[in-house]
């Protein structure tokens, strides 16, 4: 069983292409990694997808599906020696994941999927769970549980963002805390987001009392666990003033 998400060990890398490509560009990726790793003293985890499910749009690129996606993932550990992460979708790709990867990742849209939950804990590998975008931190929980009750042996939990903005990803870094009862290993992945909106909603996701884009009267980090909601904006009660400068906000207490 890989140590990459053993407590106590050096940081590990999740890094590689978004989805498996053609042998060559996986191959070019993956001996860029390794000789990151040694030379950095980092665990490296390569990462790519034999399929992406949740594409967009029908026609979309998903990649070369399991089969062949599974077997070029396989020449790839094959020729650089890591430890390779794929994402699972459907139970049923489980048993012929683990036969090559050496973690399976549950996609943040998929993070509450009992069924998938259970069967990747049951093919005795180490799992990442990605956090999906409308959940508090203390619902992970139950993912972790779900996992850990097909009897995973190590379970990693990934901060994927805290909510959407029109085409922005915006994080709170404060969500990727875990709990102290927990020995879960706790990832951050930052997004990318347009560079306008992007800096209106992380004002927004800040806590500070107005949306615009200075960011000197923001409020400093309070730690937070996944046994305590963090207060974000909508929840914050407004009083005697208006919290942004629309005409429709007048302060209301809602």
């Amino acid at each position: 069983m890989p140590r990459h998400f053993e407590a106590g060990t050096a940081p590990f890398l999740i890094a590689g292409p978004c989805v498996v490509e053609s042998d060559a560009l996986n191959r070019r990726v993956g001996e860029a990694l390794a000789a990151l790793g040694a030379r950095l003293g980092l665990h490296v985890v390569y990462k790519a997808s034999y399929d992406k499910a949740n594409r967009a749009h029908l026609k979309a690129a998903r990649g070369p599906g399991l089969d062949e996606g599974l077997r070029a993932l396989e020449r790839v550990k094959a020729a650089t020696g890591l430890p390779i992460l794929t994402d699972v979708h459907e139970p049923g790709h489980v048993a012929a994941a683990a036969q090559v990867a050496d973690v399976l990742q549950i996609p943040a849209f998929l993070c509450r999927q009992t069924d998938l939950l259970v069967a990747a804990g049951k093919a005795q590998r180490p799992v990442n769970v990605k956090k999906g975008q409308w959940m508090a931190p203390d619902g992970m929980a139950g993912a972790v549980e779900k996992v850990r009750a097909g009897g995973a042996p190590e379970v990693a939990v990934t901060e994927r963002g805290t909510f959407f903005g029109y085409g922005d990803l915006v994080v709170d870094m404060r969500a990727s805390r875990p709990r102290a009862a927990s020995r879960s290993s706790s990832t951050r992945r930052m997004p990318c987001s347009s560079r306008g909106r992007g800096r209106t909603a992380r004002a927004a996701a800040s806590g500070s009392r107005s949306h615009r884009y200075s960011t000197r009267r923001r409020r400093p980090a309070q730690t937070a666990s996944f046994s305590r909601r963090i207060p974000t904006p909508t929840a914050r009660r407004v009083t005697g003033r208006t919290c942004c400068r629309s005409t429709s906000c007048r302060g209301s207490s809602r």
